[in-house]
This record gives structure tokens, sequence and C-alpha cells, in this order.
């Protein structure tokens, strides 16, 4: 018996000696085709190689590909486990020829491959061509020495294969296997084709020609090979069976499946290990590639694929989660050809726990109500949409399981009754949105969500990407085209669109026949609407388009978002718990952190706070992300963050350690929060972390703002340039400044004292104004009404007492000229308060210098005003005041 694994380095070492270079697989997720869910054929990552849009420094290659086939057109997740072949998760081998070789190449190379490397025996095969192409039938005789009678030509497009319904297209040739006559089926072409007799082991792509709009057909000037063999296929072939479960790998895991539910192997449940060895393979793969659960995109199908598994495992009797404990299984399967399996281990692990956990709950109480829905139904009788909907909108159980669920009883699903309450459920939605301040255009926003769905973020792990436009809007309206500012949607992007304080992405979105330039991303209902303005040709609705986020700008925002967390975390160790987050701003240039707490916080405080983040950026420790339900997270001690609207399903970012944080799975996370933001992969990203000083927000709320990175190191390099000025000014060395500063400080004062004490003194001795103090009897009253130059307004009070103590018993009026304004202080003797007081002198006179009156005590009243100018009829008016008593 020959293992998988031996026959994938076996096909790679042959290709490999005849020049070919050997490439890693690509990513489930596709990076360069919009139109894909997830990578389901080795030729996905060099369609760019085949179109000429790129070139490499090789021109030709070989593969071990893994593919996913569950979601969008090819889609075989139904198909598991019922047939002897379909799989969610496979590995494609292939070799591939971009301009180099072609037809007289490719077929030796593969019949080589197959009789002489894997040792199948001749008599055993059969191939087909496409019916017009004489040269690969021609090349099958002469090369394997095939007869006519095991050529077959098929006349469809099973053998003529096209990327698109334009663009690089060509006929294929297709080596089948006869498992023999005890097996139904008849040979490609025949009645009975669908039959397990004759088994497709490998097609050949011959990339050979253009296909235009109207139908026409022009050869390639590079003609090139692109072929597919399964893996799972040849190796099911290689060891004596015609059925890929029983291959060494999903043998291994559905015998781990078994002893996990401590059931065994009959005939009676093995399609419930086989449907769970296969759909741990592709859950775990997605999630090592960050790929989580979620109620959208490859989100859902990865959780529909999850789910499905724990059902048939929910079925098989198991009481207790059990796809978490496979993994170690496949680890030792898979983990030497695919490292990513080892190094997501516990997240592959973690995922598939609280999705299980959440799962069975959904389960239990979805199954009670769906028997409860089906008591008063007819024997047969299709499961109404509208309790269809209810099952799915209130208790979380999804309309692809309940149909599942029914399968089994013979039952179907009024579909229709379920789109038609779907629909109003999103009429009420809509008519309720409030809008975000751009409600003037929200409902065209709406209509795409609800043609489109949601936008599928990619931005979690790359920052580039292909997507398809989806739509255009100027002004508010759809467009076909546009050429100017525009607002773009597409059905993928790596662009955050704001939310959750972070700001949105800019970049570049690029066409065959434009470039525009995204300023912003937001969104609405769902759907990233992407800003841009074209700085090159024009878009049209419907094309390809390549992604591009700013790097530099995510990772300053990222680094600055990540600080946020470490920020929020250290104010509450330094503060106390009370700590809650009222808003925040992660921008490229800074951070911006609002917290409840009711007064500023100290130096030492201010000190600590930012000692303990950066001591946090120095552990370096990796940044992590789960998905869960909203009180899993906080059962673990994580943060929500203020404002923010959590759905029954959240992600989880931790990072930093602390011993007995009693946060965490482990209990020693430093910071656990809800968010759904992006963040540094490591916090040694993050660079420096400074603070620019604390300041109220509004009552209660402390606002701090902080810079990262190499801002923040700028921002140090400054102050110590400002330092090292002040320094040579002073002309004392930068550790003596504060004293420095302090003694000058003291000595000014000192020195203001002497300068006020002296003008006092001048004043009080006769030069303080034009002709001296005066000194009037006015009814029986001592007055005195004088203009002070060089007095400052803070200086009258003790004048006016000290003029109160020549005159003994009377009324003094002082008024300062400030350069421009005026300053009024009125004394009265404590003999006659009774009589007088001096807010009255002080409010009879302000007027005249355009003041509002003063205020003050019986004895001393202030004031001010707008002019000194008419100082000589603001004494006439207190003049007159006493006049009139």
């Amino acid at each position: 018996m020959t293992s998988l694994a031996e026959i994938r380095s076996t096909f790679l070492n042959y290709f490999g000696k005849q020049d070919h270079e050997v490439v890693a697989s690509s990513t489930l997720v596709p990076r360069n085709d919009p139109t894909l869910m997830f990578t389901n054929s080795g030729m996905v990552q060099f369609k760019n190689l085949f179109t000429g849009v790129e070139t490499r420094d090789y021109s030709r290659a070989t593969t071990s590909q893994k593919c996913v086939r569950a979601g969008g057109k090819h889609n075989d997740l139904d198909n598991v486990g019922m047939t002897a072949r379909h799989l969610t998760f496979f590995e494609m081998l292939g070799n591939f020829s971009f301009g180099d070789y072609f037809k007289e190449q490719a077929i030796p190379y593969a019949w080589e491959m197959v009789t002489k490397e894997l040792d199948i025996p001749k008599e055993k095969l059969l191939v087909t061509v496409y019916h017009t192409d004489d040269e690969a039938a021609e090349l099958w005789k002469k090369v394997a020495g095939l007869p006519d009678d095991r050529i077959i030509r098929i006349a469809t497009d099973d053998n003529f294969w096209r990327m698109g319904p334009t663009g690089p297209c060509g006929p294929s040739t297709e080596i089948f296997f006869d498992h023999g006559d005890h097996i139904w089926g008849g040979p490609p072409g025949s009645p009975e084709e669908d039959g397990d007799r004759f088994i497709e082991i490998w097609n050949l792509v011959f990339m050979q020609n253009e296909q235009f709009e109207d139908g026409t057909l022009k050869e390639l000037p590079k003609q090139s090979i692109d072929t597919g063999m399964g893996l799972e296929r040849i190796s099911s072939l290689l060891q004596g069976t015609n059925n890929v479960f029983e291959t060494d790998l999903m043998m291994a895991l559905v015998e781990a499946s078994a002893d996990a539910t401590s059931t065994g192997t009959g005939d009676n449940i093995l399609v419930h290990h086989r449907v769970i060895a296969d759909h741990l393979r592709s859950t775990s793969f997605l999630i090592a590639e960050g790929v989580l659960p979620s109620n959208e995109g490859r989100g859902y199908v990865l959780r529909r694929i999850m789910r499905r598994a724990m059902r048939h495992a929910h079925l098989l009797g198991a009481k207790d989660p059990v796809m978490h404990r496979l993994v170690p299984a496949l680890v030792r399967q898979m983990g030497a050809a695919y490292p990513e399996l080892g190094q997501g281990q516990r997240l592959i692990e973690e995922t598939l726990l609280n999705e299980e956990v959440r799962f069975k709950q959904t389960l239990d109480r979805g199954l009670k109500l769906l028997d409860d829905e089906l008591d008063g139904l007819a024997d047969g009788a299709a499961l109404p949409g509208e309790a269809a909907f209810k099952l799915y909108d209130t208790y979380g159980f999804p309309l692809d399981l309940t149909q599942d669920a029914l399968r089994e009883k013979g039952r179907a699903v009024d579909v229709a009754g379920f789109d038609a309450a779907m629909a109003e459920q999103k009429a009420k939605a809509r008519a309720a949105w409030s809008g975000t301040g751009a409600a003037a255009d929200a409902a065209i926003w709406f209509d795409l969500a609800d043609t489109h769905g949601a936008t599928d973020f990619l931005g979690y792990d790359t920052l580039d990407a292909e997507g398809q436009i989806l739509a255009l809007v100027v002004d508010g309206a759809a467009t076909d085209t546009a050429d100017g500012a525009v607002q773009i949607v597409l059905n993928q992007s790596p662009f955050y669109a704001e939310s959750g304080g972070q700001v949105g992405d800019a970049g570049l979105i690029k066409t065959e026949t434009g470039t525009a330039r995204v300023t912003d991303t937001k969104k609405v209902a769902g759907v990233f609407i992407h800003m841009a303005e074209l700085t090159e040709g024009s878009l049209s609705k419907g094309q390809g388009a390549e992604l591009s986020v700013d790097p530099q700008r995510r990772g300053h925002i990222q680094a600055n978002h990540s600080a946020t967390h470490l920020l929020n975390e250290a104010l509450r160790a330094v503060l106390g718990d009370h700590i809650a987050q009222r808003g925040s701003l992660n921008a490229p240039d800074r951070l911006r952190f609002d917290f409840s707490h009711n007064k500023a916080l100290s130096l030492d405080e201010l000190n600590k706070v930012e000692r303990d983040v950066n001591a946090l950026i120095r552990q370096n420790g990796r940044v992590e992300t789960r998905i869960m339900t909203p009180d899993d997270a906080r059962a673990m001690g994580a943060q929500a963050l203020f404002g923010e609207k959590y759905g029954d399903e959240v992600r989880v970012v931790s990072m930093g350690t602390q011993a007995g944080s009693g946060k965490g799975t482990d209990g020693n996370t430093y910071s656990l929060e809800l968010c759904g933001g992006t963040h540094v992969g490591q916090l040694g990203e993050i660079g420096a972390f400074v603070t620019l000083g604390d300041s109220a927000s509004s009552a209660g709320v402390r606002r701090i703002e902080a810079l990262t990175g190499q801002a923040a190191l700028d921002y140090l390099r400054e102050q110590d340039h400002r330092l090292a000025q002040a320094a040579l000014a002073l002309k004392a060395p930068a550790s003596d400044l504060a004293d420095r500063i302090k003694a000058l400080l003291d000595e000014r004062k000192s020195l203001s004292n002497e300068v006020a004490q002296l003008r006092r003194e001048l004043a009080m001795g006769g030069t303080g104004g034009a002709d001296g103090p005066t000194q009037d009897d006015v009814n029986g009253i001592c007055f005195m009404g004088q203009v002070m130059q060089g007095v400052s307004g803070k200086d009258l009070p003790t004048l006016v007492d000290q003029f109160k103590e020549r005159v003994g018993s009377g009324v003094v009026l002082l008024i300062a000229d400030t350069g421009g304004k005026a300053a009024v202080a009125a004394g009265v003797t404590a003999d006659l308060v009774d009589k007088v007081s001096a807010v009255d002198v002080l409010r009879a006179a302000t007027p005249e210098l355009g003041g509002k009156g003063g205020g003050g005590r019986p004895d001393m009243a202030q004031g001010g005003g707008a002019s000194a100018e008419n100082a000589d009829a603001a004494i006439a008016a207190a003049r007159k005041l006493l006049e009139d008593l």
C-alpha cells in the first residue's frame, strides 16, 4: 500500500526532476480571484500567469494544492459521506506550463507518471479527448499505444475548459481508471457514466485559445498546460479501493472519530464518521488560515461545515463536544506536509470547542422546537416558511440545518415562505435604521445589501486581494461607470470600514481600465463603502479589481489600536476597576482614549501608566483573536467597548501576559477585550508608547492622547531638542534645568514684588499721578479720586487701603490705566459704610469707563472698564453720588 504522503512526494519529486518549480500550496482563501469563495483547484494561484498579467522566474511548476469545495459554484457539501469520492477538503496534484511545453510533452509526462511512477496497469486505463482535438488523440496513440476504443471523444464542455465567458480556454483530456465490471457504471459519454466503475484520475487542460464576447476563438501566442489529479482519489486507487474514505489518512481520522464517540464503524454509522473526518479537515485548515465562524461570507460556510459535522456527532450519541478532540489526530496525519496545522492547533481546538458547546445548546433547543412545529402538520407536509424563519431568527437554528433535519424525515421546507419572512424583517430593519449622519442616501446601501449581501472582510490577515466591483455610486445614485469621485462596493475587501473607534482604511483600487485612490472606508448595513477618487481612466460595474490597502497607514492605525487596549488595562491597574471606556479614536497619527474618572491624573500616575504599557510592548507577546459568545467572553474577563452593540458572537482579542490576572483561558492574560478591529500581530510592532497628557473631556470623563511607534520617537526626539535649547539658553546642564528654572521663577517673583512695592510707594508719595493725590470735601465727606499710572489692577486694593489709612475717614476711588483698559477700585472707611457703600461708588463710576458695574463689600469693591479715557467723568460721577447723599 502507498500512503497519501508517499504519493504526494512521488508526484512532486517526479516533476521536480523534470525542471518544474515545486511551489507551495497557496491559501484556501484566494487572493487573486474575487469570484471564488475558496481555492478549488491547483490553477487558482497561477491564474495571472496564464493570462499574462504576471510573470515569475519560472515557466514550469508543480504543486499539491489544498482545496475546499463547500460554497459558491463548487459545492460538494451535501454529497460528502453519501458517495465514495466527494470531499469538501482535498488536495489537487498538478503540473503547469506557462508558455513552455504543450501537448507533446504534457501527455508523455502524464502517462509516465501514472504507469511508471505510480505503477498503474496500462490495461486499466482509458482517456477522453475533446471531439475535435485530433492532435491529442494521435499523441495518446503514439505515447500510450491506446486503441481508438479507449480514446473516447467527448463533444461537450466536460472536455473543454473555460476560465470564464471570455479569456483563456482550451480542450482537455482526462485519464480514467476501470475498476472492473463488478462495479456498476459505464465509460464516460455513456448513459451509465455516473456509476463508480470508471473513475477520472487526472485531467489535463490545453490552454491554447482565447475566447471573445462574440464566441470566436483565437490561438494564444503562448500556449499553456494546467493539470489536476486528486490526491485522495488516486490514493484510493493505489490502495486497492474505490472509496476515498478507505485510504490510510481518512481511515485514521474515521477511527479517531469512532474512538472519541465510543462507537464502532459498522455500516449503519460509518457515514457519520466519514462526514466528521472530512469536515474536520476542511474546518481545521480554514481556521488555521484565519477564517473564523460567523453569520456571513466564508465564516458562514465554515460554520455550516462545522455544525454539519457536529450534528453527525450528535446523531452518534456524543454527549460532550467531540471535534476539538480529533485535531491531534489530524495534525499527526498532515502536520508534516502542512505546518500551519501544528502552529494553529490551539486556535483550531478552541474554535471547535467553543462552537460545539454553543451549537449543542442551539441543536437541543431547535430540534425540540422543530418537533413541536411538526406535530401540527400532516404527514409529509412541508414546514411553513414562517416556522423555519422563527427557528432561525429567534433561536439561531439556520435554514440549512432545518432542511438537513427534515430531509431525514422525508419533509421539506417552504423556502419561498422563509425568504418572504426574511425580506419582511429586512424591511423593518431598514425602516428603523436611524443612520449615521449620511441618511440621505441610506436606501441605496440597503438595496445593495439585499441584492449582494454584506461585504466579506479579508483585512484581518491580508492587505492585498482581488475583488469584484458590485456597484458604483455617484451623488447617491448607482451608475455603470465612473471617472471622478465615486463610492465603490465590492464583494470582498481588505479595507477596514470605520467602526469601534478605528478609522477606515485608505489605499488603491485598480482595474484594467482605471485606478482609484481610496481616501476612506465606511459601512452601512454590512456594505463597505470605499470613498474614492479616480486618478486614472475609469471603472465599470462588474470588473475585477486589485485591492491594496496602504500598508504604512494601516500599520500605524493597528499600532495605535493595540496600544489603546493596553492603555485601557494599564489605567485600570493604576487607577482602579471603575475605569470604563467612554470613547476612542485610533487614527494613523495618534490615539485618543476617553475614560470614566473624576479627577486629573497626577504626574506619577501618568508615568506609571506609560511605563506599564511600554513594558507590555517589550514583552512582544502574540496578539490572539477568538470567536465566542459575549457571555462566554465576559466569563473569561473580557472588557466590552463603550457604545458597541454586540450580536450573538464576538471577536475577543487577547494581549500580553500577567500572572494571576484571572483573564483568558489560562488566567494569565493581561488585556482581554471584545473588539472587531484590526491589530498588530506581536506587541513589539507597536514600538513605543508616549502620552501627551491628560485633560477633561466632559463631566466625570478624562481624556488621554498618545503616540506610538515612529511618531512617539519623533515626539521624544523633539522634546530632547527643546530641552537642549533650554539648557543652552540657561547655561546649565539638562539635569539641573528644573532647579535652575525654579530659582529663576523665585527670583522673578521676588523682583515682581519689589517692583509692585516701589510702584505703590511712588503712588503714595505723590508721583503716581499727574498732579499727585487730591482730597476734596464733598457733602461733608473726604473724597479722594485719582487716576494711577504704572500701577496694575491687582495693586489697586492695597493702595486703596493705604489711602484710607491716610485720610482716616472718607471715600477713595482709584482708576488704573492698564494699557488701554481700565481697572477700578473703591474703598470706604469703616465709619462711613452705613452711609455709603463702596459697591455703589464703583457702580456709579464704571459706566463712564465702558464697564458694567462690579462687585465687592461695602468697604471695598472692584471693577473694570473698556478704557480709561473718561476717567475724569468716572470720578465726577462718583463725586455726584456723594453730593446727592
